[in-house]
């Protein structure tokens, strides 16, 4: 599976930063990418010692684009961790 190669695939050379985690160019989701490779490699060490990757997408648009992995919204069925086992 390309989501995980230890190397960067050649489609990702030309990604462009979004700052918002979706397609900078459509407003697509990650979900509807046509390819997805995580940078897992290289984290980055955040200040509060948590680590970041890159994820890079590719959209049906043909835009690919990259995002910090802390970055990415939380799923909107997501238990907040402080109502869990009420």
């Amino acid at each position: 599976m390309e989501a995980f190669a230890r190397s960067a695939p050649q489609w990702t050379y030309q990604a462009t930063h979004a700052v918002s985690f979706c397609c900078p160019r459509c407003g697509a989701s990650p979900r509807q990418a046509t390819k997805v490779w995580l940078n897992r490699y290289a984290p980055v060490t955040m200040e509060n010692r948590q680590r970041k990757w890159q994820e890079f997408y590719a959209c049906e648009c043909e835009q690919v684009w990259w995002a910090w992995s802390c970055d990415r919204p939380a799923p909107n069925n997501a238990t907040p961790p402080n109502q869990e086992n009420n």
